[in-house]
């Protein structure tokens, strides 16, 4: 089987089903595991978000949106020569990867006879089941289901673990997770479920929603006791970089989260923004911050850090 990836995440969930061999292409974004890099790209993105900041970034987003263009491109002719069995995209985000519109139409453009029995599969999760649900999706599509329920178990029992360790906290601090830094978005999706599992909550988020733009007044009333920077498909040297040059109102300085210390910084591309398996591992690194008392630092050195006072 010939397997195309158009998300990040389903690269990731491939691998994790020991189906890396089988993949014939992914997107320009597809770096985890590192081994993704030798497969060829088939994406490219319509603006070169690298070279921009957060404030930039969002423009350009807003106004491709409004005038309904497209963030993103497929190889249409690379997609004709490799010809896969199973095409793995999503409709839940625009932003976040090739539409699935997009993807439709350059599949039917295919071969009549070649597409008759090749498997074009959304994956579309809001929260945490939902992700295991994908998991267990491709691997019924890629004809390795016994893989995909050995995984998804063991990630459920993590996450179990994670809650019930959570379950003993005697207060739950007020965390707000800033999906994008400039202008601020709240979280959505996975990431408030996350918090809440973790022992925290995030009341500006919103369970198996979209973000949402935020104002800072809002924010600043709501006084988060903790602050997560997690701006979608960042790492964590660049959210730290963004973070440095931003405007910020003369308030944040008085925030509580601000006075006593608790602005952190997280690895978002790898383990919040991709609704994969490492998302478990953005359980325990949000049980690490929230709270230290229960959860032990395990995770990786570079997943996360402690800001201060911003």
């Amino acid at each position: 089987m010939r397997i195309c990836s158009l998300l990040p995440s389903a690269t990731e969930i491939v691998f994790a089903l020991e189906l890396g061999d089988r993949l014939v292409a992914v997107t320009h974004e597809c770096d985890v595991p590192t081994t993704a890099d030798s497969i060829p790209i088939i994406t490219r993105s319509t603006i070169n978000a690298a070279a921009e900041g957060s404030r930039s970034i969002d423009h350009h987003v807003t106004e491709a949106l409004h005038r309904g263009s497209s963030l993103y491109a497929l190889d249409q002719a690379l997609l004709e020569r490799l010809d896969p069995d199973l095409i793995l995209t999503q409709e839940l985000c625009e932003v976040c990867a090739i539409s699935y519109a997009e993807v439709a139409k350059a599949v039917h453009r295919l071969e009549v006879g070649a597409a008759a029995t090749r498997t074009l599969l959304s994956l579309e999760p809001h929260d945490l089941t939902g992700v295991l649900q994908s998991i267990e999706q491709v691997g019924e599509a890629a004809g390795v289901p016994e893989r995909a329920a050995t995984l998804t178990q063991g990630l459920r029992e993590r996450i179990r673990r994670i809650a019930s360790v959570a379950q003993a906290v005697s207060t739950r601090p007020r965390v707000f997770a800033m999906e994008w830094l400039d202008p601020p978005y709240s979280a959505g999706h996975w990431v408030p479920e996350m918090i809440r599992l973790a022992g925290g909550r995030d009341e500006l988020g919103r369970e198996g929603a979209a973000s949402v733009q935020m104002a800072w007044g809002d924010i600043l009333r709501y006084d988060p006791e903790i602050v997560v920077l997690m701006p979608c498909s960042f790492s964590l040297s660049r959210t730290l970089t963004e973070f440095r040059v931003m405007t910020l109102p003369e308030q944040w300085k008085q925030s509580t989260a601000v006075r006593h210390g608790q602005v952190y910084a997280v690895e978002g591309a790898t383990y919040f923004s991709r609704s994969g398996p490492r998302l478990v591992d953005g359980l325990q690194i949000l049980g690490e911050i929230i709270h230290p008392e229960l959860f032990p630092p395990t995770s990786p050195p570079d997943a996360w850090t402690r800001i201060g006072t911003g």
